[in-house]
């Protein structure tokens, strides 16, 4: 057996890696020295963020170039409360993110909002009471 399933690394297919570089530099990311010209990688505490060409993210898999539109995922940042939220997503949009959905209290007791990056990839910005932190910002699946 390899081992437990890790998330380790989440990588995004993006038509500009400049701009979606300098958006996520722009929320406080550093772009780390692993980086190339051709790929943006970035420590987001616990797993690593990579940004690689979409044309080049399809070829590498060796499929077609993904369309426009939806996309079935979403990466999520937990935060501590409803304040912090409305927080990061002005933080987000200021970036140059587009407010999908402004943050609002949900059904199960949190408080979420959407916000897309330059390329369209979703961000739920959430505090969920059901994924405590832990002392690092981490969420934590209850036991």
């Amino acid at each position: 057996m390899p081992g437990p399933l890790r998330l380790s690394l989440v990588t995004l297919g993006v038509e500009d890696l400049g701009r979606s570089t300098a958006f996520y530099e722009a929320l406080g990311l550093k772009r780390s020295a692993a980086s190339t010209d051709d790929v943006s990688f970035f420590d987001v505490g616990g797993a690593i963020l990579s940004l690689y060409g979409r044309a080049a993210l399809a070829s590498d898999a060796g499929l077609d170039e993904a369309g426009e539109g939806f996309r079935p995922q979403a990466l999520a940042w937990n935060l501590p409360s409803s304040a912090a939220v409305d927080k990061a997503i002005v933080r987000m949009v200021a970036a140059g993110g587009r407010l999908v959905k402004p943050a609002e209290k949900t059904g199960w007791g949190g408080y979420v909002g959407y916000v897309a990056d330059p390329d369209g990839h979703l961000w739920e910005i959430a505090c969920n009471p059901g994924f405590p932190l832990d002392a690092d910002g981490r969420a934590r699946l209850p036991k």
